[in-house]
């Protein structure tokens, strides 16, 4: 269906014109075929006529509610008080992310971090700082090398490795010890980590302007009420980010040597940036960039050593190793560092050369109690590579496995529910594969950031997704068209019932989901925020506004509900009252009445777009709070609606609809037209695209369509919130990560043909 018109909404606006100009000849033909057919069937045309014609007295409330609200200029003093809170935010969520890597449990993994001897990815010596020419730290004294860095005259740094090496990890040490010393460094910009391979610099070809967006993005909190419109941009602007960009080998080699360009394009003096990349790529986009990155320091880490890893591993064990444990961290110990051939130690020392599988047997081997005696057999594990792929395959069962369930707030890193470690699995690696191999038309590079409210754009195709969406916005239009066709049944016969019923369902269906709708990709999660504080002189504009547009609809629905009852009027008893005489009858009650309600609902825009606003502070900096901030938000708006609209309809049109009836069907017909009227309120305020908010449903729709190929759990933002209790995911504002680039390559390298093609 997409391909009818080169997306889902021409095929939803091609659906509606076609229900729409069926149920008008349809009203035609039927007036054709009275007593009066060609008399009756002009007049409707001029009725018709009329209904084309106002809807453009809207067009000018509706432009005058388009202009935007000026908010007051950012200052210095919003300055610190958004650096401030923003400091809070990124402190408080790499302190989590640290708990869950277990970097200071008992120490972070000692490795040791030096100059790059390759002299191509670094600047001339005259234009680093002198004194740190010959950089030296080690990742377990994480002061030191924040000392360092502040020495610098230039503080940038290039953070090399190759996989699995720690380059995030000491981003993230650096990151929560700027933050904890920023206190006794006043005037300091905050160090935010993210991942760069979301940077487009042909669509944002200076970094401060991506950076804008990233911020107001992964921290709400810096659209909150009581700060200025574009804080996120003047921190970006001024120098008050350090921005921290983790993964520069995660985008396509055209777009490394881009981003290197960029960077340096943009960087001021007094700018400071740390960037994190494997080796190989980072040498790439330095050569065909052309250029290093202007005085910025390169380092690299050495190998742990075998006596390292060993010293490390012993400080994790009990004080009295279970069985194996000795013997496995003598023969560690007994291997030289510096070893060539291929035996079971080596193959061993290899693994635990790098920051990464250090950790992961720890996981698997410590903490999960498993016999360590197969680390050592060279039949199952020939060399580095097979025994790195049985750590990763056993990482997910043995950290399931490791953790216990709890319900306590208080345990922060124990999974709510049990899963199957299999499903999990499965699971997890369907979300790597998503994020690592995509399929979107638009060529979109891989990525680390999974977000939620574009599951429908990334995973669904166009075909399946516009099918879905279809059968969403036929499913409501037919409900309600049938409901209405009912109760106009009820009243003036079936076969104005069954006429007016097909037109409905195609209005309804097109108000719900197009109408000028946005693709639900390209719209972000609301909040409902009923909180005044600061916020009252918006929601007098926001009243004012929707007030104006309230009387518009007001005379378009008076106007349109005079014109129907004089439709009405003449399919049923004819001309002998006179056109005139219906159309001015039909007026006067529909002013009323539509003037009254379409002061109401203008009530309602003005509050439900006041409502929805950016959380203050950090309400919605998880994805399960943003999920449920803009549930919460639809919820609030289709109940409003429905309640107000329909309680309104009830009395206003009820008595007329059940004149017509009769006794003793009457009352119960107009109970039941005021009812319909609520509901079709409630739905199309909830379910329009076109409002801010709302995007949850097309994540539903998304979700169960995936659950039901078995791709993803049903409760997925829960599964997700247990997946990082457990320390295989990591949270960005409201955005999912695999914690370990690795990992989430390991999982999309084992995943098969066919599911990668969705089958």
């Amino acid at each position: 269906m997409a391909r009818w018109g080169g997306s889902w909404r021409y095929a939803l606006t091609w659906w509606a014109g076609v229900a729409g100009v069926t149920g008008l000849l349809a009203l035609i033909g039927w007036g054709l075929s009275g007593e009066e057919g060609l008399q009756t069937a002009a007049n409707l045309a001029q009725l018709v006529g009329v209904l084309l014609v106002v809807p453009t007295l809207l067009v000018p409330l509706w432009l005058w509610r388009r202009r935007s609200t000026v908010r007051p200029a950012v200052t210095s003093a919003h300055v610190d008080h958004a650096k401030d809170v923003l400091a809070g935010l990124v402190e408080q969520q790499w302190k989590t992310e640290a708990t869950l890597r277990s970097l200071d449990d008992p120490d972070p993994i000692p490795v040791i971090w030096r100059q790059t001897a390759t002299a191509a990815v670094m600047d001339q010596p005259a234009n680093l700082t002198p004194g740190v020419q010959r950089l030296t730290a080690s990742s377990d004294d994480i002061a030191t090398l924040t000392g360092k860095f502040r020495s610098m005259r230039r503080r940038r740094l290039v953070i090399l490795g190759g996989p699995g090496t720690g380059k995030t990890t000491l981003a993230v040490q650096l990151v929560r010890e700027l933050l904890a010393t920023r206190t006794a460094h006043p005037g300091e910009p905050v160090p935010v980590l993210m991942s760069v391979a979301g940077w487009d610099t042909e669509a944002f070809p200076r970094l401060h302007q991506w950076l804008a967006i990233r911020l107001d993005q992964d921290y709400p909190a810096l659209r909150a009420p009581d700060l200025p419109t574009g804080t996120a941009e003047t921190l970006a602007a001024r120098g008050h980010i350090l921005p921290v960009l983790d993964g520069l080998d995660e985008l396509p080699p055209a777009a490394q040597h881009a981003v290197i360009v960029a960077l340096n394009q943009s960087l001021a003096d007094t700018d400071q940036l740390i960037v994190t990349s494997r080796t190989t790529e980072f040498s790439r986009a330095v050569d065909g960039a052309g250029d290093v990155l202007t005085s910025a320091m390169v380092i690299e880490p050495q190998p742990i050593t075998p006596k390292t890893a060993a010293a490390y591993l012993k400080r994790c064990l009990p004080p009295q190793p279970p069985a194996g444990w000795e013997q496995t961290l003598a023969a560690l110990r007994a291997t030289p560092a510096d070893i060539a051939t291929q035996n079971p130690s080596a193959t061993l020392a290899a693994v635990v050369g790098t920051a990464l599988g250090l950790w992961l047997l720890r996981v698997v081997y410590i903490d999960g109690r498993a016999d360590p005696e197969p680390l050592l057999d060279p039949d199952r594990f020939p060399g580095p590579d097979q025994l790195r792929g049985h750590l990763l395959d056993q990482l997910i069962p043995a950290l399931i496995r490791r953790r216990p369930l709890s319900t306590d707030p208080g345990h922060l890193f124990r999974p709510r529910r049990r899963h199957n470690p299999q499903d999990a699995t499965r699971w997890l690696t369907w979300l790597a594969c998503h994020l690592t191999h995509p399929r979107t038309p638009d060529g979109r590079p891989r990525t680390r950031d999974f977000v939620w409210w574009h599951l429908a754009r990334h995973t669904l195709d166009d075909g399946v997704r516009t099918e879905a969406i279809f059968a969403a916005a036929a499913a409501v239009g037919v409900m309600l068209g049938l409901g209405f066709g009912l109760v106009l049944g009820l009243a003036f016969g079936w076969g104005i019932g069954l006429t007016f019923g097909c037109f409905f369902a195609g209005v309804f269906g097109f108000a719900v989901v197009g109408g000028g709708g946005e693709d639900p990709s390209l719209l972000e999660p609301g909040y409902a925020n009923l909180s005044l504080h600061h916020r009252g002189i918006e929601l007098v504009k926001r009243l004012t506004g929707g007030l104006g547009l309230g009387i518009g609809i007001g005379l378009f629905s008076g106007l349109g509900g005079g014109v129907m009852g004089a439709a009405v009027n003449v399919l049923t008893v004819g001309l002998s009252g006179g056109l005139l005489g219906a159309l001015v009858d039909g007026l006067v009650g529909g002013l009323v009445g539509g003037l009254a309600g379409g002061l109401l609902v203008g009530f309602l825009i003005g509050l439900i777009g006041w409502a929805a606003s950016p959380a203050p502070l950090d309400r919605v900096s998880t994805p399960a709070k943003s999920l449920r901030g803009d549930r919460t938000l639809v919820l609030l708006r289709a109940t409003t609606y429905a309640l107000v609209v329909g309680s309104l309809a009830g009395p206003l049109i009820g008595p007329w609809i059940g004149s017509s009836v009769g006794p003793p069907a009457g009352p119960s017909a107009g109970l039941l037209f005021g009812l319909l009227i609520g509901l079709v309120s409630g739905l199309v305020s909830a379910l329009r695209l076109k409002h801010p908010g709302g995007v949850s449903w097309s994540y539903l729709v998304a979700l169960s369509v995936l659950n039901l190929r078995r791709k993803l759990p049903r409760n997925l933002m829960a599964f997700l919130d247990d997946a990082h209790r457990l320390g295989l995911l990591r949270t960005v504002g409201p955005i999912y990560q695999f914690r370990h680039a690795d990992l989430q390559d390991h999982l999309a390298a084992d995943l098969s043909p066919a599911m990668k093609s969705g089958g």
